[in-house]
């Protein structure tokens, strides 16, 4: 089911005899997968086949953990790597991107981490080696992120070494931009105040730019992404003062 709807988000519409080749399942099991992600509001079945809702619509986090996953991988590795020794304080928005940071830096000592994302917490939570420090407020469902004031208030009041943030989007033009306008201020405040802005993005979200800006790019220090990024773009966002870091992607664990 993340598949399909991972197919259908991207295609914009798509046809069952399509899904059903590509996947290598047969059209009835199909029919009832679509017919569940409909109930969840997630797509729109039509005569043989399913549309997405809206070509700009956010994916839920719960399905865009199988995309660009050895993308994703690499980066989370380049990432943790940057995290100098000894005790040390970080942050970590929301996504699966981060969410890789965080499985690189897992076993890590002396390490604190503040992050307003459930996922993440939990996946920090398991290395008694590092501090976990959740950030509360009200929770996303699609991202499972806590927005709002008091998430706010929370990243306005401390000081970290380096915030690593997911994106929805990046460019020159744009900054970083992601969905939704609440998660966006919660983002911006997060980055304010950290010595080291670092953004995690795969090459999808390069040139893309979504409808909430969280930053301008003078507040980033560096862009870790991956070889399928746009050359171009990244030149432009080079240019805006960003260091830029292409790193490969990883398949093993």
């Amino acid at each position: 089911m993340r598949a399909v709807l991972s197919i259908v988000h991207d295609s914009d519409r798509v046809s069952l005899a399509a899904l059903a080749r590509d996947l290598g399942v047969s059209a009835a099991t199909l029919r009832r997968d679509l017919a569940a992600l409909e109930a969840q509001g997630l797509l729109v079945r039509t005569h043989g086949g399913a549309r997405a809702l809206d070509t700009e619509s956010e994916l839920p986090v719960r399905l865009r953990d199988t995309q660009f996953q050895y993308a994703k991988r690499g980066i989370g590795r380049r990432a943790a790597a940057m995290v100098p020794a000894g005790p040390y304080a970080i942050a970590l928005s929301g996504g699966t991107t981060t969410a890789e940071v965080a499985r690189a830096l897992r076993g890590r000592a002396e390490l604190t981490i503040v992050t307003n994302a459930l996922t993440i917490a939990m996946e920090c939570a398991t290395s008694p080696q590092s501090k976990v420090i959740m950030a509360g407020g009200l929770v996303r469902s699609k991202s499972f992120e806590a927005v709002g004031p008091m998430a706010e208030g929370i990243f306005h009041s401390i000081t970290v070494g380096t915030v690593f943030t997911g994106v929805d989007g990046i460019s020159a033009d744009g900054g970083t931009t992601t969905h939704d306008e609440t998660e966006a201020r919660t983002n911006n405040a997060m980055v304010t105040n950290a010595r080291r802005v670092v953004v995690v993005a795969d090459g999808s979200k390069i040139g893309q730019v979504r409808f909430a800006k969280m930053a301008d790019l003078d507040l980033v220090d560096d862009l870790i992404t991956d070889p399928s990024a746009d050359a171009v773009e990244l030149e432009r966002i080079e240019r805006a003062g960003v260091k830029i870091h292409v790193v490969e992607p990883v398949s093993e664990q």
